[in-house]
């Protein structure tokens, strides 16, 4: 019985792909390609992740990304409200200027998983309708750009929608995935 090569970097970025494929599945391709990786290897990858996730031997979310992706590039302690956590980072190849973040508490306990930009990298600038592209921008860029932004609910646990204004009064509902713009609807 041959055992599965240890699941990476390449392997995370096949299961943020998986889920972004439901809306945005030309731009997937294209980054599946550019992985080397083919359809089968993105489930694969999608499969192995979710086993981990469910598994009732799952050693916790955060240990789960440090296995995954290794040690992160940059950890940072941020205040939210009265709370205290870190903010764990690491570079992920196929969006450059992002990085994957990972919200912890002290005991390890993991608030929140997404893509945000990376320090020092600049933000796309975001006065309309038109400059929201898909991949183009995180949560926190468009709640940013366009307040009052009020979050809700997404319609998988990897999504978050953000209902904001536009500058000519047009109330907008955002669709992200892993924190990563995918479509206005």
């Amino acid at each position: 019985m041959t055992h599965a090569a240890p699941f990476g970097p390449r392997d995370f970025q096949l299961v943020l792909l998986r889920r972004m494929a439901d809306h945005q599945p030309g731009p997937v391709e294209d980054a599946r390609h550019e992985l080397g990786a083919s359809l089968a290897e993105m489930r694969e990858a999608n499969r192995r992740w979710q086993a981990m996730v469910r598994s009732p031997r799952s050693r916790g979310a955060l240990a789960r990304y440090r296995s995954a992706l290794g040690e992160p590039e940059q950890v940072v302690r941020r205040r939210i409200g009265d709370l205290e956590c870190d903010a764990l980072l690491w570079p992920v190849p196929l969006w450059p200027d992002l990085r994957f973040e990972v919200l912890a508490a002290d005991g390890g306990a993991v608030w929140n998983e997404w893509l945000v930009r990376a320090p020092g990298a600049a933000a796309p600038e975001l006065r309309t309708a038109d400059d929201l592209v898909p991949w183009s921008c995180t949560v926190e860029e468009v709640a940013r750009a366009f307040p009052p932004a009020t979050p809700m609910e997404g319609s998988a646990p990897t999504r978050w929608q953000l209902r904001f204004t536009l500058p000519d009064g047009e109330q907008r509902v955002a669709e992200f995935c892993w924190g990563l713009l995918q479509r206005l609807l």
